[in-house]
């Protein structure tokens, strides 16, 4: 990859600069030995002279995702999998499935793609220059897939409770992760199919870059198109609807609950919201980015490569976040981590029975309440 640290005017950033996967679109009037960046021109080489702050600044902030988010899902897994009432939940299963596709994203993406800011070149083969790439749009639809999922659970679990017991199970929940899987490899083939191994790039004829290559610039367009509406828009809109659909709910079957339940109905309007904002926050710079590139003219600038930096910080922050908002905030995790680890929490949440007896022994009131605390 060219490091985009080594320039020092911001006109001369290359174009891998600005791409999500630092690629180069091959000129339509070159003769298939020469490359182009967003204005047409011939990008500049620049060899990193170490001075620039996000030589710097960038690969700490990296090493911090990366220790943050491998300790905290490794200790979501380890409590799920040791945990018998762990197993048994639904909501655990995509807690799980969330947190391995998090911590494989970690592993086997971030150190790589941290590389674009400290190296001039990529220096890690070929293969690695079509899976890392690869990998990092399976685990991203992976992960969004499934918090998909999870929305759709708690939205039957709260507003059809009685009759979600045939539909909520760990074998569904099992099958439904398989298809997230399968499904992601599936729509991420092009990405490896298109991210090419440079070796002859006339400017650097002795340095090898890993950069996404499209012949037909409008199978470029559709496709990025369409990884923004699966892997954006329409899992926005499904978690915003999910959620607000379970707000509504409960606001309307709250007034016959406890105060305890009314603590827990502003604890959940405030993981819902959390949710939301955490979602969108985290994947909107990295979609603006990739859109304003292949569909607009994105200037080559300071700002704009800041903005970059931005988004794929925030990206890879997402995979630390959500082992907060999904397992750490859910009272079967809780209950499963002490469990485990044998801790007792100064303040515990109340058992089911307890919320059954401060609710007037009403059925309706616990499994309501229940499913308010999972959330």
């Amino acid at each position: 990859m060219l490091n985009p640290t080594g320039s020092t005017s911001a006109k001369k950033l290359p174009c891998c600069a600005v791409r999500s996967y630092s690629t180069m679109e091959q000129c339509p009037q070159a003769n298939g030995s020469h490359w182009c960046n967003l204005s047409g021109e011939a990008p500049h080489n620049h060899a990193p002279d170490g001075t620039g702050i996000q030589t710097h600044i960038v690969p700490i902030i990296f090493g911090l995702v990366f220790f943050i988010g491998v300790i905290g899902n490794s200790l979501v897994i380890t409590v799920l999998a040791r945990s018998k009432k762990g197993k048994s939940s639904v909501t655990n299963t995509l807690i799980l499935n969330l947190s391995i596709a998090d911590l494989a994203f970690l592993l086997l993406c971030v150190p790589f793609q941290a590389t674009i800011y400290s190296l001039p070149q990529w220096v890690f083969g070929e293969l690695l220059c079509k899976f890392v790439h690869y990998f990092f749009t399976v685990t991203m639809l992976v992960s969004i897939f499934t918090l998909v999922a999870m929305s759709i659970d708690r939205y039957i679990a709260v507003v059809h409770a009685r009759r979600s017991l045939c539909v909520r199970s760990r074998r569904n929940a099992s099958w439904g992760m398989g298809m997230a899987w399968a499904l992601s490899l599936f729509i991420a083939a092009p990405v490896a199919q298109h991210q090419t191994y440079v070796t002859d790039y006339y400017e650097a004829p002795n340095s090898t870059f890993c950069w996404e290559l499209w012949e037909d610039r409008t199978r470029k367009k559709t496709y990025t198109a369409a990884i923004l509406i699966v892997g954006y828009l329409l899992p926005l809109l499904l978690i915003t609807c999910c959620y607000m659909k379970v707000l509504l709910h409960l606001h309307r079957k709250i007034r016959i609950l406890s105060k305890k339940s009314e603590h827990s109905k502003r604890k959940t309007t405030q993981t819902v919201l959390a949710v939301v904002a955490a979602f969108t926050i985290s994947w909107l710079p990295h979609h603006v980015v990739t859109m304003w590139v292949v569909f607009g003219n994105f200037p080559l600038t300071e700002a704009s490569f800041a903005l970059r930096i931005v988004s794929h910080c925030l990206a890879y922050g997402n995979a630390c976040v959500n082992p907060i908002i999904y397992a750490f905030l859910s009272e079967n995790f809780r209950k499963a981590y002490k469990e485990v680890f044998r801790c007792r929490f100064a303040h515990p949440m109340p058992t089911e029975e307890e919320v059954d007896e401060q609710a007037g022994g009403k059925v309706h009131s616990v499994m309501v309440t229940h499913s308010i605390t999972n959330m």
